[in-house]
């Protein structure tokens, strides 16, 4: 079971500033805990999210040396991505391709047919790079802008990115409208049609709806699950108010009652649910 801590998208909604250097401390700790991946900032525009302007001086402060856990950046470009492979550090490069037209517009200021071809050229500098690309296909479960959504489309945009040899792909739950139902039909369909991608799922949610929602999930064979500790975050593009992310702790905890094998540090994870209080 791999477990993607997510503090950047904890962090890229929040207005005023978090300084650098509690950024880096709250990482290196986060590194401590034994996490499969690491969410930890972005390489976009300055303009569009304030909060990330840092990320390269957050990279430079990390302590690498113990190597627990992969780091994953976001782009929304090939000008970011070539930032990002910049770095032997960074073992993923995110982008986020959204299902909802409406929204790819919102998020990255491209069409849903621009951003595929985004890909396919950020693909290539990570083959090049030697980096692997994760791609979340955010509005996943549904949107609120009226654009048409069925589950179909998921197999759709998964068939074009496996011919991109895209081999990561998440479903993403941008403003928590996933139910269990859906979120059971929806992997319980995809994963098996797709062996030899790996599906995750980044889900937002209440605390809530949370247990049923991991449930649901892991049971219908996913193996990839992000959340953010304490459940902070939530996308600032979305038109209504941001629902936050799955908290990683209770995320751990229900799937650990339903026998899934996680080996994380204990003691440096509730070192990191501590120092989240004073970043957040």
């Amino acid at each position: 079971m791999k477990i993607i801590e997510c503090p950047r998208d904890a962090m890229q909604g929040i207005s005023e500033f978090i300084p650098t250097r509690m950024k880096i401390d709250y990482l290196n700790c986060l590194l401590q805990v034994g996490f499969d991946t690491i969410d930890f900032g972005s390489f976009v525009s300055p303009k569009a999210i304030p909060q990330m302007r840092d990320t390269k001086a957050v990279l430079e402060g990390l302590n690498l040396e113990l190597k627990k856990s992969k780091l994953l950046a976001i782009v929304a470009n090939v000008r970011g991505a070539k930032e990002a492979c910049e770095f032997s550090s960074i073992h993923y490069l995110g982008f986020p391709l959204s299902i909802s037209e409406t929204f790819q517009l919102r998020n990255t200021n491209k069409s849903i047919a621009v951003a595929l071809e985004e890909i396919a050229k950020i693909q290539d500098l990570c083959f090049k790079s030697k980096k692997k690309l994760v791609v979340y296909l955010s509005m996943g479960f549904g949107n609120p802008y009226g654009d048409p959504y069925e589950m179909d489309y998921i197999n759709e945009f998964v068939t074009k990115l496996d011919r991109l040899e895209v081999k990561i792909i998440s479903l993403a739950d941008t403003i928590g409208v996933a139910e269990p139902k859906s979120i059971s039909a929806l992997f319980g369909s995809i994963v098996p049609q797709f062996p030899h991608i790996e599906f995750g799922a980044h889900l937002h949610t209440s605390p809530q709806t949370s247990q049923e929602k991991v449930q649901a999930a892991y049971l219908a064979g996913c193996r990839r699950m992000d959340g953010a500790l304490r459940g902070f975050g939530g996308c600032p593009m979305v038109k209504s108010e941001p629902i936050g992310n799955m908290a990683t702790e209770q995320m751990i905890n229900q799937l650990s009652e339903l026998g899934a094998q996680i080996d994380l540090d204990s003691v440096a994870l509730a070192n990191c649910l501590e120092k989240s209080e004073l970043i957040f």
